[in-house]
């Protein structure tokens, strides 16, 4: 199976930050700005400046849920094409990145499961 480096991507979305927050919306659907940082282990500060300059752009859209505000990717024939590609980048990318950034479980378990 073919794999790619991260780097190039990064580069293609002009920083670090900027390709986490696409990346990490596309695999779980949604996320509020901590939740992102914490994945990666980077600066809250720097994916808030993303989560919002990709709402300003239209790429994304937004709503409070308890007291997060939680990001989605706005639906419109450019963000269902730039879904695609980084579909299509998550299945290439090294067994290494996956188990360690989208693998995360997001739900709790089941009740009385060990």
């Amino acid at each position: 199976m073919f794999e790619i480096s991260e780097r190039p991507l990064a580069g293609l979305f002009g920083s670090e930050s900027a390709y986490q927050v696409l990346m990490y919306l596309e695999n779980y659907e949604n996320g509020y700005a901590s939740q992102i940082a914490k994945a990666y282990g980077t600066s809250l500060n720097q994916i808030q400046n993303q989560l919002n300059k990709f709402e300003q752009l239209g790429l994304l859209v937004s709503r409070k849920e308890g007291t997060a505000r939680v990001f989605y990717f706005k639906r419109s024939p450019v963000t269902d094409s730039l879904r695609v590609f980084l579909r299509s980048m998550l299945e290439l990318l090294p067994r290494s990145t996956i188990e360690k950034y989208y693998r995360d479980r997001r739900r709790p378990r089941r009740y009385g499961k060990s």
